[in-house]
């Protein structure tokens, strides 16, 4: 998935959210908790390929 498809897909997401807040139907419940789902495969996809940042390695304080 690209950046334009992921920022389309994460705008219907919000849109599906806040409709289903406003109304709490079975109908909005199963089309927000699909593209939350779709998104979820998508960041678990791009975790894999990308290797997480390095961090800075901390010194011991208490010895020399």
């Amino acid at each position: 998935m690209d950046a334009k498809t992921l920022f389309t897909k994460v705008v219907q997401m919000r849109k599906a959210q806040k409709e289903y807040f406003k109304c709490r139907t079975q109908a909005n419940l199963r089309i927000c908790k699909a593209l939350e789902a779709e998104i979820d495969r998508e960041i678990e996809r791009v975790n894999s390929i990308i290797p997480p940042p390095k961090q800075p390695e901390q010194k011991n304080l208490f010895t020399d």
